[in-house]
């Protein structure tokens, strides 16, 4: 395929179903995960959510490699502006040394959650003022335990100073945050499962690449797969996009209208909310990826994070299952 699959799993809520069988299903699709052979497993970072159960990745990514055995498990993301880079350093070279090479810190710039929320993250913490960049930035030296000697905290060490470091990945949707990546020298995901324009996407990938040719570059894509086109496009039929616009100039996504509404009024800020069609990559399994395949080649891309985004839980396993590469290459072979 020229290109490796992954998952991203919100642990999304289901009405009726206990908060514990939630975190279940996300450790019984990461085992699958495993068995159908897909590179690397995510797990999000939201706050404050009665819509999606994830809200501390590096607590439920232990949990996932303790159940599993070789596929690689790591937060999409780790909301860096709440926490202190060292901290975040230590949770995850504590985890690398349990399971060396297996995992991915993956790290978000977003709030994962309404001013409320947020504020509950940050209330009685320290707060140096320093910016997202100067957080990554230090964060990555602590990792590769290099902090410069001119640094206040020079002498400090994030320990265990784990066999394997953790694979450090930077989630953004912009050029900005590409070109990010690209200089303090980490792998980049693009979340085009937030911001579908492909003219951003292309100016990310060039952005990227032409400061660092040989990075990771993946995009997270919404995918919706079933045995029919007919039924695939059912399924993305009801899904959209919502947006809330602040006056500051701010744009964030949120999974309802009611979430954007809130985040409107907890912000203090004029807003305006809005709704978008999902750009949704759906079809059979063949179809689906041809689509990959063209942005493979059109963007450059090392490998798809897939966001399935179905409500329904045995019809958005099977969709994993359609398109995993367990499954393509069978196709494959017998093709």
């Amino acid at each position: 395929m020229g290109y490796k699959l992954g998952i991203l799993d919100q642990s999304p809520v289901v009405e009726g179903v206990s908060n514990y069988d939630t975190l279940q299903k996300t450790v019984d699709l990461a085992q699958k995960a495993e068995e159908w052979g897909y590179e690397r497993f995510w797990v999000s970072e939201h706050h404050n959510s009665e819509t999606v159960a994830g809200s501390s990745p590096e607590v439920l990514v232990s949990y996932l490699l303790a159940k599993t055995k070789s596929i690689r498990v790591g937060s999409g993301g780790v909301m860096l502006q709440h926490y202190s880079p060292y901290k975040v350093a230590e949770n995850f070279n504590v985890l690398s040394t349990l399971e060396p090479g297996r995992v991915d810190l993956g790290i978000g710039k977003a709030p994962g959650g309404l001013p409320l929320s947020t504020k509950a993250l940050q209330y009685g913490t320290a707060n140096t003022g320093e910016d997202f960049e100067g957080r990554l930035a230090f964060l990555q030296q602590l990792l590769h335990n290099n902090v410069p000697e001119t640094h206040e905290l020079a002498s400090v060490q994030a320990t265990p100073i784990p066999p394997v470091k953790p694979e450090t990945y930077l989630l953004g949707a912009s050029p900005n945050s590409a070109k990010l990546a690209a200089n303090l020298g980490v792998s980049f995901a693009f979340a085009r499962f937030i911001n579908s324009d492909n003219d951003i996407l292309k100016e990310a990938a060039s952005t990227y690449r032409a400061i660092y040719p040989n990075g990771t570059f993946i995009v997270s894509v919404t995918v919706i797969t079933a045995p029919t086109e007919e039924e695939a496009k059912k399924l993305a039929s009801n899904q959209k996009i919502i947006k809330v616009h602040l006056a500051s100039g701010r744009t964030l996504t949120l999974q309802t209208i009611e979430q954007a509404e809130k985040f409107g009024k907890e912000s203090g800020e004029a807003y305006e909310v809005k709704q978008y069609e999902a750009n949704i990559i759906y079809g059979t399994p063949e179809q689906v990826k041809e689509v990959l395949d063209e942005f493979h080649q059109t963007y450059g891309v090392d490998e798809f994070i897939l966001h399935t985004p179905i409500p329904n839980p045995k019809e958005r396993l099977r969709s994993f299952e359609l398109l995993s590469p367990k499954n393509l290459l069978k196709q494959a072979i017998h093709a």
